[in-house]
């Protein structure tokens, strides 16, 4: 180990760290299925299958991993040579061995990860039980299935992939084979589908074994609270939201309603508050009758004031899609919560899509911690070092390149305002092209891509814009991004886990791109998070390729404005009307001060808004189990016959038991899946308003355990009265057992979606870890507002 090795390995164990650079005792393993090498090349394909079988006998008579994963990964790179003509490199091994011990590997863009996870899938799938690899969408997926699939099937192991719009059956199929490559999200879908089954051959997932996260930063942080929903068809009642949506427009800031201190949330001004009484003519707006109207007037100001078309969502053949705060690009099968996203539709005055009811959720956290086993892969872990383990318990390991990165991360430049920035990065552009350099720049929304594409056009650059879901187009247009003269223009992140070649595949041209310097990447704006803004320079500068990044950007940005950056300088510091480019030591200084600080609330409000949801989580595991007895278990009648003996041997003596036995199951889930969803409805109105009995100075954390678990021990006893009186309701008609009678009516259609968390749930966890903005002296209103969905649902419970 070299001394500036040990010194920053010292560095770390005595700031607390946890991530490992030190890789010794990974060598070591190395260099045992190093010794391997030439035996395995020796081998005919016939050996290497056979050796392959005795592999997978010995992990299915339970052979502990440990002993069979130096043969497995000698096996498996003899097997990638000769299939796929490829050559791992030792850093790709040690990647591979990282995560076989369960943690994550931090390798750079462009070290060939899909590879890497090859051998700690294929020693994790010899036992049979199955091995998920969890992509960042639908196109990687059926990509990485196709293209890893051969090594796979010559060591004789079968592989799959789920796709969204799959039907039951290939789903199931999909599930059953050794290795299936799918995302997140559809994963947890099904498993939410699972959760509402009347049959038990309808299940499509096998018990969960082991998971491989790639790009784990975006599903294991950036997603992980997103909640996964599904909502069964039911009538949603909304008030006249296109008239609550034309008066929110009306509403004038300053004068009607203000902001907090992060522009997070806001508060009816005395002003606002009579203009609104008088324009719907309703007497006090904070009256008992009024609660629905004053709830969505809430959402129709908030979708007024602070979501914005082509920043936040765009509407599309009529109808509102999200955007991905993260990658910039349109979110699927997503939408915000309660009626908000009604107020967005009466809004931009489009047909208002019914919200349903919600059957059943999990966040991707809790579900990708339902995996007993689960290691992850991304170039940028280290930066969220303290969410991994909070969240996870996983260790960072971190892998060198396998040639050294030369890529050169030049300084911001940064401006006064937005318009000098922009024109700035035109010019620039203009500059870099004429040398037919390739660029790549990062935008930070649909609007600023379109906008920064005119422009240029207008200049006679040609570029590329890649800014809505379509992943497979996205992949191939990044894939030539680092082409000759190449200008493409993306929502940060569009085809990620997409290689950019420099040259494409012309190595004429290739050799040309390197001598100016390769591919040069320019991010228009920061991020919440410094990560974020890796995950962007990384797309240049991969396998000892040359080349650079640049960020420019402007004290008018919408994060400095949101965090005041001005207001973290110095009160006598003056920098206005400073037309070039601000070259500051202490500006700089203040704008990475602003991503820490950023950062750092947002983890405090994770670790809050996990600590509320830990408790729903072990109900919602008892709530599964239970379900998961009645779904599998013989003696589903067994609580029927000794709670109403005479009605069941009544009914015994009419029909076979084994018909009685399917009446008492779909009775049984149908009053757990139905009360379980009241309470998931109960605990969101309780969450809205509980933050706020920390004005009458008690802990909003423990109010809300008493509340929920109360209101749990209710839900139990409910179930098991309803289970009673509809069992006592079932009736023999015609030798079958009737079930009209029972009150079993199942949802006409169930559908899933993500809930957009990013709006209501980060001002929630503000408000939960104490938000300074939200004081009473603000508004005495506000509070009071948020605190009736609370006082409403107490009143219920009484």
């Amino acid at each position: 180990m070299s001394f500036i090795t040990k010194l920053k390995e010292t560095h770390r164990r005595l700031t607390g760290s946890t991530i490992e650079t030190e890789l010794t005792c990974y060598q070591n393993i190395l260099g045992d299925i190093n010794k391997l090498k030439s035996e395995f090349a020796n081998k005919s394909d016939n050996q290497l299958k056979n050796a392959s079988q005795k592999l997978r006998e010995r992990a299915r008579d339970n052979e502990s991993p440990d002993n069979l994963w130096v043969e497995a990964f000698a096996l498996v790179r003899e097997a990638i040579r000769r299939v796929l003509k490829l050559h791992p490199f030792d850093v790709q091994l040690i990647g591979g061995i990282v995560m076989q011990q369960g943690k994550l590997a931090e390798m750079r863009t462009g070290e060939g990860k899909t590879l890497t996870a090859v051998f700690p899938v294929y020693l994790n799938a010899l036992s049979g039980k199955g091995v998920h690899v969890l992509t960042f969408n639908d196109y990687l997926a059926r990509r990485d299935a196709k293209w890893m699939g051969p090594v796979y099937e010559f060591l004789g192991l079968s592989v799959g992939f789920v796709q969204e719009g799959m039907d039951i059956e290939e789903r199931k199929k999909a599930y059953q084979f050794d290795i299936t490559y799918l995302t997140a999200k559809e994963a947890g879908f099904d498993f939410l589908r699972d959760s509402l089954c009347y049959e038990h051959q309808n299940i499509v997932h096998r018990p969960f074994h082991y998971a491989i996260v790639d790009e784990a930063d975006s599903i294991l942080i950036d997603e992980a609270r997103v909640p996964l929903i599904i909502a069964g068809a039911a009538e949603d009642t909304i008030a006249d939201a296109y008239r609550i949506a034309h008066v929110a427009r009306q509403l004038e800031e300053g004068s009607d309603f203000d902001f907090d201190e992060y522009a997070r949330n806001f508060h009816l001004m005395e002003n606002g508050l009579e203009r609104v009484e008088r324009l719907f003519n309703c007497g006090n707006l904070y009256a008992e009758q009024n609660f629905e109207l004053l709830t969505r007037l809430n959402c129709a100001i908030h979708a007024e004031t602070l979501l914005h078309r082509d920043v936040d969502y765009i509407v599309r053949d009529k109808k509102v899609e999200l955007v991905d705060e993260f990658t910039g690009r349109v979110a699927d099968k997503r939408r915000w919560p309660d009626g908000l996203q009604a107020a967005i539709e009466a809004k931009e005055n489009i047909d208002i899509q019914s919200k349903g009811n919600i059957l059943n959720s999990i966040t991707l956290q809790n579900f990708l911690r339902l995996y007993p086993k689960l290691s992850g892969m991304t170039a940028t872990a280290s930066t969220a070092e303290k969410e991994f383990a909070e969240f996870y318990n996983l260790q960072i390991v971190v892998i060198p390149p396998n040639r050294p990165c030369i890529r050169e991360d030049k300084e911001d430049i940064i401006y006064q305002t937005k318009a000098a920035k922009n024109q700035a990065v035109i010019k620039e552009i203009i500059e870099v092209h004429k040398a037919k350099r390739p660029i790549l720049v990062g935008t930070r929304s649909v609007e600023e891509s379109a906008l920064l594409a005119k422009a240029l056009e207008e200049q006679g650059v040609n570029c590329e814009v890649l800014n809505a879901k379509r992943d497979e187009f996205e992949a191939k247009i990044v894939a030539q991004a680092g082409k000759l003269d190449a200008v493409t223009i993306s929502t940060n992140m569009a085809g990620r886990g997409t290689d950019i070649q420099l040259g494409g595949t012309d190595e004429k041209e290739k050799q040309q791109v390197l001598a100016l310097g390769g591919l040069y990447v320019i991010g228009t704006h920061k991020h919440e998070s410094q990560r974020i803004d890796n995950q962007l320079r990384g797309r240049a500068g991969r396998q000892g390729d040359p080349g650079s990044s640049r960020f420019f950007i402007s004290l008018e940005d919408d994060l400095f404005l949101k965090y005041k950056l001005a207001e973290l300088l110095p009160s006598n510091y003056a920098i206005d009307g400073q037309a070039g480019e601000i070259d500051d030591p202490l500006v700089r200084r203040e704008v990475s001060r602003v991503q820490r600080i950023v950062d750092g609330q947002n983890l405090e409000i994770k670790k809050t808004l996990t600590t509320y949801s830990h408790l729903i989580e072990q109900q919602r595991k008892i709530i599964f189990r239970k379900r998961n007895e009645i779904l599998f278990d013989d003696s589903v009648l067994d609580f029927y016959e000794s709670e109403s003996p005479g009605h069941f041997k009544q009914l015994v003596s009419k029909v076979k038991r084994t018909q009685l036995e399917a009446a008492c199951r779909r009775i049984s889930l149908h009053f757990l899946d139905k009360f379980w969803s009241g309470h998931l409805a109960e605990i969101a109105d309780i969450r809205e308003g509980v933050h706020l009995v920390r004005l009458g100075g008690e802990r909003p954390v423990l109010v809300f355990q008493k509340l929920a678990i109360d209101s749990f021990d209710k839900l139990q006893k409910n179930i098991e009265a309803e289970m009673i009186r509809s069992f006592n309701l079932i009736k023999v008609k015609d030798n079958r057992i009737d079930l009209d009678d029972a009150g079993l009516k199942a949802p006409s259609s169930t559908w899933t979606y993500l809930i957009n968390d990013n709006t209501f749930e980060g001002m929630l966890g503000v408000q939960l870890i104490g938000n300074p903005g939200l004081q009473v002296g603000a508004g005495i209103w506000w509070p009071l507002m948020l605190f009736y969905p609370l006082v409403r649902k107490l009143s219920r419970k009484k």
